[in-house]
């Protein structure tokens, strides 16, 4: 069964930048939508961007526009979320989540639209 894994959060000043990564085992991510979430601390968990699996990528977010950017390495099994020009209310745990369905466009930005999930990685911005 296909699972992902965050990882690149940290601690990070206001205006910075991070790089995340979801990494996939037991399955290839080539085939399918993979978009990146985010819950910040008392609030519900949003739909930040999705990348197709042709390359396509899409904002849900307009708060993440022209400072996150989602990528995919199908090689290495592997889709990003560049982050730049962090503001302290980006904080929260950001989650990678797969779409199992072919043919790899991507859903809405609902979470039932999504069948894998990882566990997460904590982005605090704070000086």
């Amino acid at each position: 069964q296909l699972q992902v894994v965050e990882s690149g959060g940290g601690l990070v000043q206001p205006g910075g930048s991070l790089r995340l990564s979801c990494a996939a085992s037991g399955g290839t991510l080539d085939l399918y939508a993979v978009a990146w979430f985010r819950q910040a601390p008392g609030k519900e968990r949003e739909g930040l961007s999705c990348i197709s699996s042709d390359g396509d990528s899409r904002n849900f977010a307009d708060s993440v526009e022209g400072r996150f950017t989602i990528s995919r390495d199908n090689a290495g099994n592997t889709v990003s979320l560049q982050l730049n020009s962090l503001k302290p209310e980006d904080t929260g745990v950001y989650y990678c989540a797969v779409d199992g369905r072919l043919p790899g466009t991507c859903p809405g930005e609902g979470t039932s639209e999504y069948d894998y999930w990882g566990q997460g990685t904590q982005v605090t911005v704070s000086s």
